[in-house]
């Protein structure tokens, strides 16, 4: 594995600030940009791509691609497009390189969740996105005795967990430092 230029860490404490913070990344994205995603399932790795959709002024709304593996959504406007990429069912780089993202990669910014350790081939730069939800929260959690409240997905009751996510830049294309990005 290659060593990151740099890392930064985020606190987001909704669905909605986790797209915010995506949306800013997508404004300083460019076409052959290639992101990979990881975190547990329910973690925001779709959340995210949707916000990065929005900053990308892509067509079409954006859901997971489980069980198509790949969704192209092309711009509104006249900056790149999303790829959408599920490598989760996918056991090797083999079985990525089968999905030919390589002939979209240029002209796209391209997503894979679950890719690592299988989609760095496809470009001398990625940027990784790590999303890490809470295991265990709520009342009586972490004392002795009692269990603890597994989050497992961006609640609805506007009682959202706060999620950790860390960017890492790749290669030469983040060599220049990482993309000022804020909360606020």
């Amino acid at each position: 594995m290659t060593t990151p230029e740099w890392s930064m860490a985020f606190d987001v404490g909704s669905a909605a600030e986790l797209q915010a913070l995506a949306e800013q990344l997508a404004h300083q994205l460019a076409p052959g940009d290639l992101l990979v995603l990881s975190g547990e399932l329910g973690a925001g790795k779709t959340t995210f791509t949707q916000g990065l959709g929005r900053g990308l002024a892509v067509e079409e709304r954006i859901i997971s691609p489980t069980f198509v593996l790949v969704r192209q959504h092309p711009s509104a406007v006249s900056g790149p497009g999303l790829i959408h990429v599920d490598a989760y069912r996918l056991e090797s780089a083999a079985a990525v390189d089968d999905l030919d993202l390589e002939a979209t990669l240029a002209a796209n910014v391209t997503v894979i969740e679950w890719g690592a350790g299988r989609v760095e081939h496809l470009s001398d730069s990625h940027l990784l996105v790590d999303i890490i939800r809470p295991t265990g929260g709520g009342t009586g959690a972490g004392r002795a005795g009692e269990p603890a409240v597994l989050t497992t997905d961006f609640d609805d009751d506007g009682e959202d967990e706060v999620r950790g996510v860390t960017l890492a830049g790749v290669g030469p294309r983040w060599r220049g430092g990482p993309p000022a990005l804020a909360l606020d």
